[in-house]
């Protein structure tokens, strides 16, 4: 069978926004919300009608694969305006190429035949798609007690660029790329759910949208992990998790405590002292080893010390640099923001989690895209910390990236 084309996200904008439109952003799309939910119900009454002649012919008649793309087109064009990734007003009937950040939808000639299996469950299968598509949007994401609503990513961080873009009149390019790629991967769900691609939807950054390379940034994440896994150390990854999660415990006081002492020093000297910058990188290295080895990101179990390089999932940090009194004064409520957005992405993260334990116990491998979202929660994460604990002055970066950056090639000799 040929591969099936993915359902990308394209974006032709230019972050420029009005703050007129902007402020009363909501508003203005009441009758494009009024007209997605009149659409939505029909396509939904007509949903039963696809799955029967796509089960019996293993591809949708061609008039119904059209109208379901112009609807998810539609829906992604009402989305990106409400969620501000876009600032033009959308038309009404979800045209190719109508709206600067627009859903890249195979026509129906170049899908191929779908299996009739996969048809048959296609609501079954979709499931693990819609919780973390449902992460990632309204934010469903996991607790001790199960399933828990909380604002996921494409809640927080429009309602924050909201008043980003009111100061600024600019949407900030992490928070349109995050937006986007959370816009992408419901538009793969729908397609998924509905039968217009057999392929099923990717959380790779690479494959929902297009995506600018990660900038520089003093705090990187680096991945040379090998996605094989064992069955028996997946099975029992929160017990073989536990002492690191009591280690990480006892570390962070110390660093909480000193934390004070940090700010202090580095609002009067300009600089944090050498002997914390050291063990706050290291801290900040070891709660991301043992986040990922957690949640399936990595597969070996990690060390207790947070040596640089000593994990395949690691984060760079580089050396001491002067800092703004200015912003080190104000560190604690300029860090508020990537606070909520950081939690908002960690939702995220334990949903996809979640589908990666059960994928690995299975396969004995973790999907790349799930371990791409995951690690995207651990690269802004580790931007915080380091941010928080005056490692850098530099404001973690919120979009997912293309990938994490690969882990530097050893030296050669």
């Amino acid at each position: 069978m040929p591969d099936t084309p993915p359902i990308r996200i394209a974006s032709r904008d230019d972050l420029e926004r009005s703050r007129a439109t902007v402020f009363f952003r909501l508003l203005l799309a009441i009758p494009h919300l009024l007209w997605l939910g009149i659409w939505s119900f029909g396509m939904v009454l007509l949903s039963p009608v696809m799955w029967i002649v796509t089960l019996v012919r293993r591809r949708p008649p061609d008039g119904l694969h059209d109208a379901y793309a112009m609807w998810i087109r539609y829906a992604v064009h009402v989305e990106a305006y409400l969620t501000l990734a876009a600032n033009p007003y959308p038309g009404f009937l979800g045209a190719a190429g109508s709206y600067p950040v627009d859903a890249e939808i195979p026509r129906a000639a170049d899908v191929p035949e779908q299996g009739r299996w996969g048809v048959a469950f296609r609501v079954v299968l979709a499931l693990p798609a819609m919780v973390l598509s449902s992460a990632l949007g309204s934010g469903l994401s996991t607790s001790s007690g199960g399933y828990r609503y909380s604002a996921g990513p494409l809640t927080v961080i429009p309602f924050l660029a909201w008043f980003a873009i009111l100061a600024r009149r600019r949407m900030p390019a992490g928070f349109e790329a995050a937006t986007r790629y959370a816009i992408g991967y419901g538009a793969q769900t729908a397609a998924y759910l509905f039968l217009v691609t057999p392929r099923y939807p990717n959380a790779h950054p690479v494959e929902v949208a297009e995506a600018d390379p990660l900038p520089a940034h003093p705090v990187r994440l680096t991945i040379s992990d090998d996605p094989r896994r064992s069955r028996l150390t997946i099975f029992f990854r929160l017990p073989l998790a536990l002492p690191h999660l009591v280690w990480l415990l006892l570390w962070s006081i110390p660093v909480y405590v000193s934390s004070v002492v940090a700010w202090l020093w580095t609002l009067v000297a300009g600089e944090l002292p050498a002997p914390l910058h050291r063990f706050y990188a290291r801290f900040v290295r070891y709660s991301a080893h043992v986040v990922a080895f957690l949640y399936t990101a990595a597969g070996h179990f990690p060390g207790f010390t947070g040596a640089p390089g000593s994990y395949p999932i690691d984060v760079e940090v580089d050396p001491r640099e002067p800092q703004n009194r200015w912003r080190t004064a104000f560190r604690g409520l300029l860090a508020l923001p990537a606070l909520l957005v950081a939690s908002a992405i960690a939702g995220a993260a334990q949903t996809a989690a979640i589908g990666a334990w059960f994928f690995s116990l299975f396969q004995a491998r973790t999907p790349l895209g799930l371990r791409a979202l995951m690690s995207w929660s651990l690269r802004y994460s580790a931007q915080l910390y380091a941010y928080g604990l005056f490692l850098t002055e530099r404001y973690p970066y919120s979009a997912p990236g293309p990938c994490d950056r690969p882990a530097a090639p050893p030296p050669s000799g």
